[in-house]
């Protein structure tokens, strides 16, 4: 099967170290990865970001990249891509029309965008992954959130006008249906983890003698690194070390890590909170090994990479009852699922787990035994296929997309 993958912004290539990489980079590549070994032939179309890099990049784990010149060939806020979608999909037409795939599979909204477009004038059946929906983000954030004005009324338009939605947790499904999304035509197919590179036996990072806590993620508020920091006080012996942010570089001034060391510093844990910066992801197994326990602890989490790495690596998470980790944390199996923005009932959970070493081994290995049997990218891959299947051989049947899709991204623009 002839597969396109359309990641805007998140490139499969990417230094995950970088500001703005994180999650979706890694569900993409290893998902192209995936369906490479199975035999098909997987292309991903993401932005153009930098002059010297070739057009077409051919991958060694099999699948192509192509970089789309879209707006200039420089990294841009994710604010500003939007009005480059236009050209990005003029592209994808072109590239389409000479060689026409069986399956456009689209990540993140503004992929969404132009994939419709692209697919509707060559007739290409599509899948949409959102990753993140605005409609939850404008929940959580309020006036922090930064979108164009267009993308809830574009999100709406993509998830009706998809070909089929690939929800990546249940959670996300719920939102999608009241978005007017048919409950008929949407899957959850979550993210994966790598199970050899995160496993229980290999490296260790270097630690001390006291309970090690350790949460990775971008340095913003909806992470919730600040409860963790707020639970210190009721957690003796711990230290907690946070993985992510900006390069060392700019570490010392990134706002929100000023923010989280002067609330340290306010509640006296200052000398057990370490800002670890950003970490290669071949060091990453070795860190979350290295911990008794991964915390988790965001207001919203659509995807959940880091709580199934954990899991895989045989360490109890305690987190966030929301989003994505509502399916992947079994409550008292794997870890604990507290309330988000509970500092108390975040330090109860951790302190639990951190006081019974039997207790942490169990969570440990049934977290490893879920991440096995539940979440191997093979498995998400072949979940993936089974959509595409469908609707290849489905989609002779199907009407054109309606034109109001196109009509409202050019209003927008």
């Amino acid at each position: 099967m002839k597969i396109a993958l359309v990641s805007e912004h998140a490139s499969p290539l990417a230094d995950l170290r970088g500001v703005d990489a994180g999650g979706q980079n890694v569900h993409v590549a290893e998902l192209a990865a995936a369906m490479a070994r199975r035999g098909h032939d997987v292309t991903v179309y993401t932005r153009r970001d930098d002059p010297d890099i070739p057009e077409r990049v051919q991958t060694e784990r099999g699948y192509t990249v192509v970089h789309v010149p879209a707006g200039p060939a420089k990294r841009l806020p994710r604010g500003e891509l939007f009005e480059h979608m236009s050209d990005f999909a003029q592209y994808l037409d072109t590239q389409w029309e000479g060689e026409r795939p069986d399956v456009a599979h689209a990540h993140f909204w503004m992929s969404g965008v132009a994939t419709q477009l692209a697919a509707r004038a060559q007739s290409v059946p599509t899948v949409q992954t959102f990753h993140a929906l605005q409609q939850i983000e404008r929940r959580y954030m309020g006036a922090q959130d930064t979108n164009p004005a267009a993308r809830l009324q574009l999100e709406r338009l993509v998830a009706t006008h998809a070909t089929w939605v690939a929800a990546t947790c249940t959670d996300e499904l719920f939102e999608l249906v009241q978005m007017g999304r048919s409950r008929t035509k949407i899957s959850v197919v979550p993210c994966g983890v790598d199970l050899d590179a995160f496993s229980t036996e290999g490296p260790v990072a270097e630690r001390g003698a006291i309970h090690r806590i350790v949460a990775v993620g971008r340095l913003l508020p909806h992470k919730g690194f600040d409860t963790m920091i707020e639970a210190l006080p009721a957690i003796p012996d711990a230290e907690y070390v946070i993985v992510g942010g900006p390069g060392h570089g700019r570490l010392k001034s990134d706002p929100e890590l000023r923010r989280l060391r002067a609330l340290a510093t306010n509640l006296g844990v200052a000398d057990r909170v370490t800002f670890a910066g950003p970490l290669p992801r071949d060091d990453m197994p070795a860190m979350l090994r290295s911990a008794d326990v991964v915390t988790c602890t965001p207001w919203y989490e659509p995807v959940g990479i880091v709580p199934l790495e954990a899991m895989a690596c045989g360490v109890p998470v305690v987190a966030s009852a929301v989003g994505s980790m509502l399916d992947t944390v079994v409550h008292d199996v794997t870890g604990r699922l507290v309330r988000p923005r509970k500092p108390r009932e975040c330090a109860e959970a951790v302190s639990r787990v951190l006081r019974d070493s039997f207790l942490r081994r169990s969570l440990g290995l049934a977290g490893r035994d879920r991440a096995c049997a539940r979440y191997s990218w093979d498995r998400v891959a072949a979940d993936t296929l089974r959509i595409y299947d469908r609707l290849v051989s489905a989609y002779a049947m199907r009407a054109p997309i309606p034109a109001d899709l196109g009509q409202a991204t050019v209003h927008s623009g």
